[in-house]
């Protein structure tokens, strides 16, 4: 799915959502130039595998927040963690560096994808922004309603505590 398929999936599934356009950001850094509705609630994604290239997890934290991923693989089994690779990205969840957002997963279609998103982002307001497959904008959403989303595609989905 593309930009514009989100938005018309949105509308289709009677879903709130809010877009905020911007030029396009490669970095969190880049964000703080935009005004945004709902600044708390910018989501930063991490797309990783682990070292068999057997397991991909998408990691969703607020933007302001470091993710350590020898802890992340101790507090959640997994085996060694890394970035992965361009052609993975695009592979698995077709998009491009900078692009990397939940929506992707509507992309995977053998549901590789496991989705780890900090339970911070359903404390109040429960709303998150995260980019439609692409870095020109930013879709605010209930946190509750991507959740859904992706559980209905399949995905294997996990509420953790992000806080390092």
């Amino acid at each position: 799915m593309k930009k514009q398929d989100i938005y018309n999936f949105l509308k289709e599934k009677n879903i709130w959502y809010e877009i905020t356009e911007h030029e396009a950001l490669f970095s969190m850094n880049e964000i703080s130039n935009v005004k945004l509705p709902y600044p708390d609630q910018d989501a930063k994604n991490l797309f990783v595998r682990d070292d068999k290239k057997k397991n991909y997890y998408l990691i969703t934290v607020r933007g302001n927040k470091r993710v350590d991923l020898k802890k992340f693989q101790e507090e959640n089994n997994t085996r060694r963690l890394s970035f992965s690779s361009e052609n993975d990205l695009m592979k698995i969840m077709k998009l491009i560096p900078g692009s990397v957002s939940p929506f992707g997963i509507l992309n995977d279609e053998e549901c590789r994808v496991k989705f780890y998103i900090d339970k911070e982002f359903k404390d109040e307001p429960g709303i998150i922004g995260i980019h439609p497959n692409e870095n020109t904008a930013t879709v605010w959403l209930k946190t509750d309603d991507l959740l859904n989303i992706i559980k209905e595609h399949g995905n294997q989905i996990n509420i953790v505590n992000l806080n390092y």
